[in-house]
């Protein structure tokens, strides 16, 4: 059977979603990683506590902690692998406009679970060096649309018709606002995705005119100003649908004014801040790409746990069942 006439089927089996599933994300990794010159490196699936390395993501989300063996050393499931991408590529000698990429696998304890949200995550975590002076926008959207080609590769590889746009319009999260004043930020999002289809959302974290941030986010690895979120429409839930969190990340100067900016939450003595504040670790771009979300958005699935495994209460089990949702 070819990925056609997979994609075509009106209700493909547990076997063929489980074919498509693997043909999108062999196909999307190896167009990352050629768009991006990144090359793949082992991740840890968990972080001494004490490092510092974890993701905070919006800064209230609980880690999955343990204490490892004897030893009794505080370890954490990982959230993602933001800052520890960025010593990595210091560690492993990388070079400018060199990059790598890992596959993730994080527990995010505090998720509602829902249609679009899992307390499984499943993501590419890259990140790529720049220099100083790529420091900006235009660098930050060549990235995202070098992005995009790979969606719109790996759309092609699936054959049948195309659910994405030709181009991701780009918008700030300023502009959203003033657009749609009157709706709160997730249906700013809905109401903008129902008109262009896919948008590069920019500027994240940091407050807008009405006194509140688009969307949380952790003070110590994006720059507010340089990051964004990739955004498509998704048909089966009439709604947006996030598939990657990117960003230019913090040099000393955006890290000092966002810690400030958010009270100061970190400990900058240990090693991750002192390599940026010492100008040691290099200049970054990076972010995570969802694996589950780009598979529910290509193969039009109404809930993520059609296309991964996780944990379900019973009740969402019993209504998807009623809905003639298969959950994995």
């Amino acid at each position: 059977m070819t990925p056609s006439q997979l994609r075509s089927t009106s209700v493909p089996t547990l076997r063929e979603t489980a074919f498509q599933i693997k043909l999108i994300k062999d196909t999307f990794e190896r167009a990352l990683a050629k768009e991006l010159n990144l090359t793949r490196v082992s991740a840890p699936l968990f972080l001494e506590s004490a490092s510092g390395l974890n993701d905070d993501l919006s800064g209230v989300e609980r880690p999955v902690e343990f204490a490892l063996g004897d030893t009794g050393t505080a370890c954490q499931i990982v959230q993602s692998l933001a800052k520890w991408k960025r010593m990595t590529l210091w560690r492993y000698g990388f070079e400018p406009y060199e990059g790598l990429y890992t596959d993730m696998n994080a527990i995010r304890r505090d998720e509602v679970l829902g249609p679009l949200h899992s307390i499984y995550v499943d993501q590419w975590d890259w990140e790529r060096i720049i220099l100083s002076k790529d420091r900006n926008i235009d660098t930050l959207k060549s990235t995202v649309r070098s992005i995009y080609r790979a969606l719109r590769f790996t759309e092609s590889a699936l054959g049948g018709e195309s659910i994405l746009p030709e181009e991701i319009t780009f918008m700030t999260s300023q502009e959203l606002e003033d657009k749609f004043p009157h709706l709160c930020a997730k249906d700013r999002e809905h109401a903008q995705l129902r008109e262009c289809g896919s948008l590069f959302l920019i500027g994240i974290g940091h407050r807008l005119q009405s006194g509140n941030p688009h969307d949380g986010r952790a003070s110590d690895y994006d720059d507010w100003t340089l990051n964004g979120d990739i955004l498509v429409f998704h048909e089966p839930g009439q709604c947006a649908l996030e598939l990657s969190s990117m960003g230019i990340r913090v040099d000393r100067d955006a890290l000092l004014r966002q810690e400030e900016l958010k009270g100061n939450p970190h400990d900058l003595s240990l090693h991750y801040y002192q390599g940026i504040l010492n100008d040691e670790f290099p200049l970054t771009i990076g972010g995570g790409i969802g694996q589950s979300r780009m598979c529910m958005y290509f193969l039009k699935k109404r809930h993520i746990g059609e296309v991964q495994s996780s944990y379900w209460p019973q009740d969402m089990r019993d209504e998807c069942r009623e809905q003639g949702i298969i959950l994995l």
